[in-house]
């Protein structure tokens, strides 16, 4: 008896073991498994979402008093003079929980994009967690940002956490971090198709055949929670407006252009606040203080620069505004996006994007009824345009911002001039900024990304992953008649040449050493005589572009692999043959796991 009770729980254990291993293979072998699991998690994420919503929307009510079923950003003033220094208290609040965070942790919070392109989908779900709280924070403080940094933080991180036990392949964490961003999405917009779009173009950096299913049913599922929680329906409600004619298409290629040149200024001005902010010599922690008193003392001015904009914009469709209004609240409203991100406050600029290009719109329907006052029909489809084409110069994601705009008002008799807009204006950043918001991040970082396309794997296939430790080690002193001896022709093609400390000091052609015209002169010879390359040599840490590159420069067919630049040491070798077609294979790997080749 006592030796059943031992063996039972170690019974028990296989027992589970070999379950959990079978689900494993079943989620990597079975698409559809993958599905299932991404329409579960995608219900968790609305959920959440929907939560984080109320909760912010209850706060912001408390902080600022604002009426039952009001919003921040709908406010025509402020209650009192005292409300002015929620963004300041908040923004200390903020800096002093960011310091102490960053002392507990200080390694940087990997984002959905920069996990999909250099980790393999792989995030920190407790880092995660940070930066949604620093975000709501944010959004509690009135800073101009949106939340749905932290929401698409939090699903794509919560699906992250799912894939990387299962040990899926790389492409399916991918998609799956991809799947969780979307959802979160999805469900802060309830526009699922903006949600899948966002997945592909932002996160995922492609559209694959074999990962519609499992964003689309990551997203769908995010939607129905949401709308299971809160009311639903358009965000935006739009007046009756008949659709615009075809001769009114120049009027959006002009919106597009403007939108790019708005984006850009956008972007560029937040590494301006950003400097400007380091040259105060202020803290770190301080910072958020400081542009949070700066931004309250505007909102005395307006309060409608305070928040996300969601609110303004539909009391901007509604309502009748003069044109300085609209011109001063556009000024206003960038520099405040701006100088909340400068300022150190968290989130994105996704939804102050809509804000901008709406009032954007407006102010560029407004000049021209100076002019041609029958043009005013046209102030809402220009106000949707210059929403989506904001937002496009921006995110850098044109298809998403265009579902969004369609899904959120529930209008589609305006979709060649949104989609016009936000084409060119996506297309003017990429070709003279290079940047969206997100890659411009990482180029300040020195990160060098322009999108989520997977690179992560060239940095992974490392010399020292793929050279050969079989290597000939040769003393520079050592004469070449006894090399002729010790390494008979045929026997290898080269040898590396190394100084008495061991350090590498070159490579040695064996047919060089046995070349007839050198046989009289052999016993003179050093091997040091033989040695090419010298300044030829790759690390062990170096990548794939690495090697290449060094092989495109030096034109040897071999190259020493070196332990670093402080020893020198010969540890492998590495041939340019063998480096191209590991690269071509990987190549082969990532675009078959795209279309869902076996």
């Amino acid at each position: 008896m006592p030796y059943a009770r031992k063996i039972a729980p170690r019974r028990l254990m296989l027992s589970w073991l070999h379950r959990i291993n079978d689900l494993r293979r079943r989620l990597r072998d079975q698409e559809a498994m993958l599905v299932v699991l991404a329409a579960g998690l995608g219900a968790v994420v609305g959920l959440a979402v929907s939560g984080l919503h109320m909760l912010l929307l209850a706060a912001q009510g408390l902080l600022f008093r604002l009426p039952r079923d009001g919003a921040l950003s709908a406010l025509d003033q402020i209650p009192a003079w005292p409300y002015v220094l929620v963004p300041a208290v908040g923004g200390l609040v903020l800096g002093v929980w960011a310091l102490a965070a960053q002392r507990i942790r200080p390694a940087e919070i990997v984002d959905p994009i920069e996990a999909n392109a250099l980790y393999g989908g792989k995030m920190s779900v407790w880092d995660s967690l940070r930066l949604a709280w620093l975000t709501l924070l944010s959004n509690l403080s009135g800073a101009s940002v949106g939340m749905e940094a932290g929401y698409s933080q939090l699903g794509a991180s919560l699906f992250s956490a799912v894939a990387q036990p299962f040990r899926l392949r790389r492409e399916d964490k991918r998609c799956l971090t991809s799947a969780g961003a979307a959802a979160a999405i999805a469900a802060a917009f309830n526009a699922p198709l903006a949600g899948a779009f966002y997945g592909f173009e932002l996160v995922h950096g492609s559209y694959a055949p074999r990962n519609i299913a499992i964003i689309g049913a990551a997203v769908i599922s995010g939607t129905l929670a949401r709308r299971a929680i809160e009311p639903h329906g358009s965000l935006f409600h739009l007046p009756q407006v008949e659709a615009l004619p075809d001769n009114l298409l120049p009027l959006f290629v002009v919106l597009g252009l403007l939108a790019a040149l708005t984006g850009t200024a956008t972007m560029r001005l937040v590494s301006v606040f950003e400097r400007m902010f380091q040259k105060t010599r202020l803290p770190g922690w301080a910072r958020p203080a400081a542009g949070g008193l700066i931004l309250g003392a505007m909102a005395l001015a307006s309060p409608q620069i305070l928040g996300s904009g969601h609110d303004a914009i539909q009391g901007h469709i509604t309502g009748d505004w003069t044109l300085a209004a609209v011109a001063l609240l556009l000024v206003g409203k960038l520099v405040a996006s701006a100088l909340s991100l400068g300022a150190g406050f968290r989130g994105g600029l996704f939804s102050s994007s809509l804000f901008i290009g709406c009032l954007l719109g407006a102010l560029v329907v407004q000049l021209l009824v100076l002019v041609l006052p029958g043009m005013a029909e046209v102030r809402i489809p220009a106000m949707l345009a210059g929403m989506a084409a904001v937002g496009a110069a921006i995110t850098g994601a044109p298809l998403t911002m265009v579902f969004l705009v369609l899904e959120i008002t529930g209008n589609f008799a305006f979709t060649l001039g949104v989609l016009t807009s936000a084409f060119i204006a996506s297309t003017v950043v990429r070709l003279t900024f290079g940047y969206s918001f997100s890659t411009w991040r990482f180029h300040l970082r020195g990160i060098p990304l322009l999108g989520a396309h997977d690179v992560g794997w060239v940095r992974e296939l490392t010399a020292g992953r793929m050279m050969r430790s079989d290597i000939l080690r040769v003393p520079l002193h050592q004469p070449v008649a006894r090399l002729r001896q010790e390494v008979p022709l045929g026997s290898r093609k080269y040898a590396f040449a190394v100084d008495e400390q061991g350090r590498y000091a070159g490579i040695i052609d064996m047919a060089t050493v046995h070349d007839p015209d050198i046989s009289d002169l052999a016993e003179l010879l050093l091997a040091a005589d033989c040695v090419i390359g010298a300044e030829a040599r790759v690390f062990r840490q170096d990548n794939i572009q690495t090697v290449l590159d060094q092989f495109s420069r030096t034109q040897l067919e071999i190259l020493p692999v070196l332990d670093g630049p402080a020893a020198m040491r010969v540890v492998g070798s590495l041939t340019e043959a063998y480096c191209l077609k590991r690269y071509a294979q990987e190549l082969d790997s990532r675009r078959s796991d795209e279309i869902g080749a076996p």
